[in-house]
């Protein structure tokens, strides 16, 4: 197992009480007591197509550091997936939530632990920045060059079908709260 992550404490950090690793079943750790949940964030063109999505390159102090992925974290007591990306996209990547629309979510299960991404499409400018230690960049990567990045091992394995989906628009097989349909 790897060592815990030692977080420089000159820079902002959000902390909340769902932080903290979880030894799954599986044989590995995840970090999130409660899971976690990251926002995959689509700007597309004029007809539709997505274009590029919001990537954070991860600080080299943390799991996986200098690889990218996506803004999202650990959820919070009772907090929803949904809203836990949205608010770690806010506090890492300083997405203002009204200007997404979230369009899906997908998925990745363990014995003990989740991961949901939260697919969205932006409906207003947004102009992502790294805004907390968690990051050495935040920024719009073409959909087309996502693959060439050194990627976080999960998202790489995911960005395949995630990358499917986008295209294919939201679904509609289920609704998320507030009318948005998930997978």
């Amino acid at each position: 197992m790897p060592s815990s992550p030692v977080v420089p404490s000159d820079v902002p950090h959000h902390r909340t009480a769902g932080d903290g690793w979880v030894e799954c079943a599986c044989g590995r750790r995840h970090w999130g007591r409660f899971g976690a949940a990251g926002l995959l964030l689509a700007r597309r063109d004029a007809s539709g197509v997505p274009v590029a999505v919001v990537l954070q390159h991860r600080a080299p102090w943390s799991d996986q550091g200098g690889t990218w992925g996506l803004p999202g974290g650990a959820l919070a007591p009772d907090e929803d997936a949904v809203t836990g990306a949205l608010r770690e996209a806010a506090e890492e990547a300083g997405i203002d939530p009204s200007d997404v629309r979230p369009t899906g979510t997908s998925v990745l299960r363990h014995p003990d632990w989740s991961y949901t991404t939260v697919l969205a499409d932006e409906i207003h400018p947004a102009e992502p920045t790294a805004t907390d230690a968690e990051s050495v960049e935040v920024r719009w990567v073409p959909v087309d060059e996502v693959a060439d990045l050194p990627l976080l091992a999960a998202f790489g394995d995911a960005w395949p079908d995630l990358r499917r989906r986008l295209g294919a628009g939201p679904d509609t097989a289920d609704a998320l709260p507030g009318g948005a349909p998930t997978a």
